[in-house]
């Protein structure tokens, strides 16, 4: 569920999608089909930084995948057979181009571009260091301060000056990097963003999810592990494993709302998994209705697990429009009012007079699901009963997720009871956070062995947050101006 209208970002925004090809012909078409295939993990902005084998060149801008590479001669303006790029997520910010990713430096070693999804909850402090040495940042985001750590870095080759780096960021991130030797992957010691490898003929892919291996033709390989370093080269692909063994924390999220479902990952598919989710919701908290209705379209998968287990009829009793711009109309009063419409409609047919199951993934401020639950009633349903296939969000992501704050949550600040009056619901029922891990195989698991990182929902969080021990107020934001 998305709202863009000004001020009213109603969900949880994406995170960041990347991906690298090494030894492809047309390496930058390939990337651009790529992260059009990861375009839900962020609609904001896009670039791509391709090397030719003596010089980089690079494109970046504002908007969608189709909007800055369907020109034959921006593709064009990209030669090379190696190449990486980014997908910046949705914000209600201001954006501006020098924040767009992959960042682009020359070294002594040559040239470096990184694309980074995540965030690192040391940024702040690392950053006012390196201004303190004498450190010139061009941009906002977090992804710099890894520029600028390689570039200090006392060590000679150009990957001990990554894992030197890595060693020094805290926070959970996935990332690529392109020099003039090597296409470079990691992920963050407890992986909590995803990074997979892929094979492409002769080449090799990295990416945030297996559906970009899929429209570019390449065969999943294996997701790169938490803490793993992925070095490609002429000679071959190589693993480097810089930091001691850990338990994996996995975000939970990306199964319930931020991955495409035809993707897999860490060897579970995606949109099974939604399904078992809403199965396992339809046994936890069933209702006496006469319709499953999703809230398209992240709500789909569980509301057919959930109809599937109950006996209840499935049906698309809200339609979603998929061609409103984010610039669509200036938000005024009544617009706000209107708000959810200009993206969701109800199928009066299958509504009127009926007892209908809403399944959502999430309750975040509590804005959109009320409007959901007063459109779904104006089209003359009898009952209105939302089901949630995530449980209730207490607390904000400081891992590469750009969530409201705690105080505008509305699952901290009022109980379940208090929600369904809030948003017009007859009854009002989440997941368990023990049936969301049995939905996802994990039955019988040991809290004290916890296996994803779902802070989200009870504050449980697996890496510190250094920046907000310093006082900070928040994260590092990887599109609005920072002083």
């Amino acid at each position: 569920m998305t709202l863009r209208l000004g001020s009213l970002s109603e969900t949880w925004h994406e995170e960041c999608g990347v991906f690298g090809v090494w030894n492809v012909t047309d390496a930058a078409a390939v990337t651009a089909l790529g992260l059009h295939a990861l375009q839900h993990r962020g609609q904001e902005a896009t670039g791509i930084v391709s090397f030719d084998g003596q010089r980089f060149h690079s494109h970046r801008g504002l908007g969608l995948v189709g909007d800055n590479f369907g020109n034959a001669k921006v593709i064009a303006s990209l030669p090379g057979e190696c190449a990486i790029g980014h997908n910046r997520y949705a914000t209600t910010g201001d954006t501006v181009l020098r924040n767009v990713q992959p960042l682009y430096a020359d070294f002594e070693f040559g040239g470096l571009a990184v694309g980074h999804n995540g965030n690192l909850t040391n940024a702040h402090g690392l950053r006012r260091a390196l201004v303190k040495r004498g450190c010139l940042f061009q941009s906002t985001t977090d992804s710099e301060v890894f520029v600028h750590l390689i570039a200090i870095s006392l060590y000679s080759t150009v990957v001990d000056r990554l894992i030197d780096a890595l060693k020094q960021v805290v926070g959970a991130y996935s990332l690529v990097a392109l020099t003039n030797e090597a296409l470079m992957g990691a992920r963050d010691p407890l992986g909590v963003r995803p990074l997979i490898l892929g094979r492409l003929g002769q080449g090799w892919v990295l990416a945030s999810e297996t559906c970009a291996l899929d429209i570019v033709g390449a065969e999943f390989v294996r997701d790169v592990e938490p803490g793993e370093v992925i070095v490609i080269d002429r000679t071959g692909v190589h693993s480097i494993k810089p930091f001691g063994p850990t338990r994996p924390r996995f975000c939970v999220f990306e199964y319930i709302y931020f991955a495409r479902p035809d993707s897999r990952l860490e060897g579970v598919p995606v949109y099974e998994a939604r399904k078992n989710i809403g199965r396992e919701l339809a046994r936890e908290s069933p209702a006496a209705a006469d319709v499953v209705v999703p809230v398209p379209d992240s709500g789909v998968p569980a509301a057919m697990g959930f109809a599937a287990e109950s006996g209840i009829p499935f049906e698309l009793g809200i339609i979603r429009n998929h061609y409103i711009g984010r610039t669509f109309i200036e938000p005024t009063d009544q617009i706000r009012h209107l708000g959810v419409r200009l993206k969701h409609s109800a199928n009066r047919a299958v509504i009127a007079g009926k007892r209908v199951v809403l399944v959502d993934d999430s309750i975040v401020r509590g804005t959109t699901s009320r409007k959901i639950v007063e459109m779904v009633r104006a089209a003359g349903a009898r009952e209105v009963h939302m089901r949630i296939s995530s449980p209730p969000t207490t607390h904000p992501c400081f891992y590469g997720i750009d969530t409201p704050e705690q105080s505008q949550l509305l699952a901290a600040r009022h109980s379940v009871e208090e929600m369904a009056r809030l948003i017009g619901a007859d009854t009002l029922a989440f997941i368990s956070i023990e049936g969301l891990y049995r939905a996802l195989g994990l039955e019988g698991r040991d809290p004290a062995q916890p296996h994803y990182c779902d802070a989200c929902f009870g504050g449980d969080y697996p890496i510190p947050l250094a920046d907000q021990i310093d006082n900070e107020t928040r994260q590092l934001s990887l599109l609005a101006e920072t002083p």
